[in-house]
């Protein structure tokens, strides 16, 4: 779980995974949060927490690229810490892979699961980019972008994360493609957030993403 300032979300986030009983630990990596949340997490009392934290903050990519090689179970489920995604959705990811028929589960937003209607223009970005990817990488993918990626540890092997930014989306996706490794998508109910509350992805990162599909798409 990448965190970075999530002082108003990240007791109930960590409450909804609890939830769900599934979790058999949960990797918390704090990205310099200059909000309080260090002081939080400082305090929970959970044996299932295992916290992490960078100094400064370095961006999601570095977050959990330092969570993966953290984490010690035999499946790693992203999950971010606003309450963007639900973690009552993780069943649903995890049954691909329990049946066999899956390495890799992306949460699709765009499946037709519950969601609430906001930031037309980020949708665009995350279907353009979308678009891109299939294109380049010969796939039918609906949601690049998707926060809620789930791995089996071995699809993991071998691949060297570089990104530090949201450039981490686009980069795992080219690099699992282009492995051919097995991606199954299933429809996932999504609550975005907007800037007001404290949303980070902007414009810029879409711009990156092009290039990191680019870039990925010729060589590692």
């Amino acid at each position: 779980m990448p965190v970075y300032n999530e002082a108003n979300t990240i007791e109930e986030i960590l409450r909804r995974v609890e939830a769900t009983g599934l979790a058999d630990e949960i990797v918390l990596v704090d990205d310099g949060s200059q909000d309080g949340t260090p002081d939080i997490l400082a305090g929970l009392k959970n044996p299932k927490l295992r916290l992490i934290f960078h100094e400064r903050n370095q961006g999601k990519g570095a977050a959990v690229r330092t969570g993966i090689e953290a984490a010690q179970g035999d499946l790693i489920l992203i999950q971010d810490a606003d309450l963007e995604y639900d973690p009552r959705d993780i069943p649903a990811l995890l049954k691909p892979i329990d049946e066999g028929v899956a390495d890799v589960v992306y949460g699709s937003r765009f499946l037709g699961g519950p969601r609430r209607p906001a930031m037309f223009w980020h949708m665009v970005a995350n279907k353009l980019l979308t678009l891109l990817t299939n294109i380049l990488y010969d796939n039918i993918l609906t949601d690049m972008e998707t926060g809620y990626k789930l791995f089996r540890r071995e699809a993991l092997q071998g691949i060297r994360i570089r990104s530090n930014s949201f450039n981490f989306e686009p980069e795992i996706t080219a690099k699992l493609l282009k492995r051919k490794t097995r991606i199954f998508e299933v429809p996932i109910s999504f609550n975005p957030r907007d800037y007001s509350e404290g949303k980070k992805i902007g414009l810029k990162d879409a711009f990156e993403a092009v290039w990191a599909l680019l870039r990925y798409r010729f060589a590692d």
